[in-house]
């Protein structure tokens, strides 16, 4: 049996409610992410390697 992973949400997901709430968990060979409002309905797991890029991507997706 593993240990349970430590989530922690993103610091972009803003404050209150939680209207866009990320978390993620690190582990030993990727990096989870998940929404924090329906953690069951699954997560989207990226290799540690691979998280940095993963993340410059999204962000130049939004970026005008």
């Amino acid at each position: 049996m593993g240990t349970p992973d430590i989530w922690r949400k993103s610091s972009y997901s803003g404050s209150g409610d939680g209207n866009a709430c990320v978390e993620i968990s690190n582990r030993r060979t990727h990096i989870a992410i998940r929404d924090s409002k329906a953690p069951a309905h699954g997560t989207l797991s990226v290799p540690t390697e691979a998280f940095t890029p993963f993340i410059q991507a999204l962000k130049s997706l939004t970026q005008p």
